[in-house]
This record gives structure tokens, sequence and C-alpha cells, in this order.
């Protein structure tokens, strides 16, 4: 028989995802929990296990697609005409991965999905084959299971009735449709150049396409067009949209860029904000850094200006509970939290993403500094989780590392405080009473004023320049 699996929820109340690569083709032999393909939803890049051990029959959909929470991407034959014995069912539901349950939702990776029709979901005209909305359109009409109703119109016999030819060849067109592995980074450039995945041969290990295949790729294009005689006719019509001195590139607005717009844009029209600013002299911070950096304790990590910035942070909110806490408007409450989960603003290629130190304020700086570490590779790998870019208390964002004094950061949703870090630089100062140069840095806190008032934020900000200035402050805490 044919089983489908269908795209599951992975969580946090998406309903879509689009396609970024297979890891299989039809005709490959696949394992339980062996990664399918990867996807990307509008929080990070993830990999999908397969809940079936069988043989690929065929991928329902293509990379670049945008598939929603339910539809099918891929057929996987799991037996020789006989249904498999059902498998235990989990205490969350009872139905497999990707298969409807009783009560109608869909099981995913993580819990269940939202019911048959309970979210409201733009049209995509060409994203699903006519065999696999003809077996939807079955499934609704005799109520059959999303396993059933699709198979036959995969080509298949009826599950119940045993088969004695083998399953047909694989399509060697949808073969050749597949693209190569290549990471997100080399794809998004691949986009931009216009060149062709599924004409390059990777170079890296195991095929994996490279940022050189693609630029090599596109070199000769590039040169083409510049020393090629133009075949463009004189007079062409007048393109409203065209800027008078070149083109003009168009994407789609999706994935984390539609995520962030849309918290950004709650945020601003929800919480009143309030900046206020602070310039501080990190001398002695940026002394001890030093001290540390060559210290037997440190050798293993590395030690940046962003973990005693986060240390500070977590020290001064225990002070000011406020900045640590969120407005919960249905139940009329402000939460505050016992723990600090810290997001830090990481830019990536796909865009601004704001993953979670969880329990930070139980973090020694060395602590803090190895977690900085792997936080930021793996967000610039794409590879950050939906569970980690939520359920943030606090935010810092450093907006030094682009040469910038200051700025006006936007809270995320749900959260009282988030301060922005400028750029640390030698500049001059009153020391004493005479001028001299000392390392300076421009500290920037926008707080949600409906459960952070003037004073609490004040003092907030006041405590983490003070432990900046003076990390020995520390110790009267």
């Amino acid at each position: 028989m044919v089983d489908v699996f269908r795209m599951p929820d992975v969580g946090e109340g998406l309903t879509e995802a689009e396609i970024v690569a297979w890891q299989v083709a039809p005709g490959d032999t696949v394992t339980v929990n062996q990664i399918l393909l990867e996807i990307e939803t509008a929080k990070a890049v993830v990999e999908l296990p397969s809940p079936y051990a069988g043989t690929v029959h065929e991928l329902l959909a293509s990379p670049g697609d945008t598939v929603n929470v339910g539809e099918p991407i891929i057929a996987i034959e799991t037996g020789s005409g006989s249904a498999p014995p059902a498998p235990a069912a989990p205490a969350t539901g009872g139905a497999k991965i990707g298969e409807a349950g009783a009560d109608g939702r869909i099981a995913t990776l993580v819990g269940y999905g939202p019911r048959p029709g309970s979210a409201t979901r733009r049209p995509r005209p060409g994203r699903r084959g006519a065999p696999v909305a003809a077996a939807e359109e079955a499934s609704a009409q005799v109520g059959l299971s999303a396993a059933a109703a699709t198979a036959p119109t995969l080509d298949q016999p009826d599950p119940r009735v045993p088969r004695s030819a083998p399953a047909s060849p694989p399509d060697p067109a949808r073969e050749s449709s597949l693209v190569p592995l290549a990471k997100p980074p080399v794809r998004k450039l691949a986009k931009d150049l216009g060149v062709d995945l599924r004409e390059l041969t990777g170079s890296g290990p195991g095929g994996v396409i490279t940022r050189e295949d693609v630029l090599a790729a596109a070199a000769p294009s590039v040169a083409e067009s510049s020393t090629a005689p133009s075949t463009v006719p004189t007079a062409l019509p007048a393109d409203p949209h065209a800027g008078s001195a070149g083109g003009e590139r168009r994407e789609p607005i999706r994935g984390v860029r539609k995520a962030t717009a849309a918290a950004m844009v709650q945020s601003a029209f929800t919480a009143p904000h309030v900046t206020e600013f602070l310039t501080v002299d990190v001398t002695e911070t940026m002394a001890l850094r030093e001290r540390l950096r060559g210290s037997r304790a440190f050798a293993d990590v590395k030690l940046t200006p962003l973990a005693f910035v986060a240390k500070a942070v977590c020290l001064a909110a225990r002070r000011t509970p406020a900045v640590n806490a969120s407005w919960d408007e249905a139940a009329g409450e402000i939460v505050y939290y016992d723990r600090v989960q810290l997001g830090i603003a990481a830019a990536t290629p796909r865009g601004l993403m704001v993953p979670k130190i969880r329990d930070a304020d139980r973090l020694d700086l060395h602590g803090l500094a190895v977690a900085l570490g792997t936080l930021t590779e793996t967000a610039r790998a794409g590879r950050t989780t939906p569970a980690d870019l939520t359920g943030g208390t606090i935010t810092i964002t450093n907006v030094g590392v682009f040469g910038v004094d200051s700025g006006t950061p936007i809270l995320n949703p749900g959260e009282a405080a988030i301060l922005a870090v400028g750029s640390i630089k030698p500049a001059p100062w009153v020391v004493d009473g005479e001028l001299a140069v000392r390392t300076v840095c421009r500290l920037a806190l926008s707080f949600d004023h409906r459960l952070v008032d003037g004073e609490q934020g004040s003092r907030f900000l006041a405590d983490v320049g003070a432990l900046l200035e003076d990390p020995a402050t520390a110790m009267l805490w």
C-alpha cells in the first residue's frame, strides 16, 4: 500500500512552509526517522523525518513550493498489498504523523495541528496536482481515511487487494527536476544570480553545491551579457514600475521576513514605546575582558563584550523585575517571570532572528559566552529551531557590530524591554575633572510603558551602565 505523508505542524501555530530541498528521490528506500526533506517556515529551517519505512513512490511537492499544513508532500510504498499493523497510539491522539486522528486533527511532530478548515488560507494555483486534489475531494465525500483516499489516485490498487505487479519505475523526468543539495545561503545566492542549481555539479562533500560553484556558473553569463551585442529593440513600451537608470528585482514577502514584519507592526502599534539613552565608560570592563581572555578558564571560549552586557542585564533585571515581565491583555494581568529567557537579535542570511538563551540568569560569565557562541553559529547556519525563537522575556540587540552608535529598538511582541548596544570605541571623556581618552559605549533601552514606568526603566538602564563601568559593582549586589 501507499502511505501519504502530509505537511506536519512544526509548532507555534505556523500554517504553511516552503519546500527547500528533498533528500530523497522516487525509488529510494527510506527508514523511519530518516530525513526526507528540508522546509523553511516563518521562523527557521526544519528537517522532516519519515514516519514510514518503505520505498519512495512519488514526491508531491517541488523545491520552492509553499505547502499548507495537512497537504500531501510525499507518497511512500510501505507494504505489498496489506496495511501494516497500526502502531501504538500516542498519548496525545492515536494517529500517525501526518494522518488525521479521530477528532479530525493532523498528528504532527510536536502535537496536533489545526482542524481541517479551521485556518484561513489563500489559494495557491498550481501548487497541487490534479491527482492529489481529486484524492482530497474523494476523502471529503465518502469519509475515507487520508491514506485510503489518496492511494487509488496515485495509480495504486486498492490496499485491501494483494498486488501481483511491482510498482512502476521512477519517472526520469521527475528525478531530473530534483534540486541538488545546497545550503540555504548558497540557494539564495543562486536565485539572486539567476543560476539553475539543477545544471550544476556540486564540488562539496557528498556532491553539495558550494558558493564557489554558483559564482563560477554565474561568471560566464555575466561576461557574455557584457560582451554580446545588444538585440533589444530600439523602442520598448514604457514600464511605469521601472526606474529611469535601471531595472528592479522583486521577491515574495514570506518566511522570516514576513514574520518579522508582522511582529514589528504588532509591537509598534500595541505597546507604547519609551526609549532612554545612556553613554557609559566601559574601559574597566574591556580591561577585565583582556585579562580573562588570557586566563586558563576562558581559553576554550570566545569572550565578546556582548557576554558582559548579557551578564549585566541578568543582574540588573533582579533589581527591576518589571523589565522581565509581559502584559497579558486578555487576562488583565502583568506576568512576572522568575527566570530570564534572554533573546539575542542575530542577523542571518534569512533575515533578523532572535534566538533565546534559556535561563540566562543562572549562567555565569563563561556559560553566557559559550551560549552566545553556540547561538550565533546555529543562527547563521540557518539551523535555529522554532522552539529556540519563542518564549523570550527580554532582548539584547547589538547594533555596535555594524559601527552604529545607537538606535531606538522596537520591542519583541510580549516582552517588556529591549536593550540596544552601540559601538565600543575610544572617545574623549572627563575623568576626575580632566579630559582623557576612554573606551565608551552608548546604550539605548526601549520599554513598554504600560508595565515599566520611567523610574523603573531609568533604574534598570543605570544599573546596567554601572556594572559595565565598574564590574566590581556586582560584588555589592
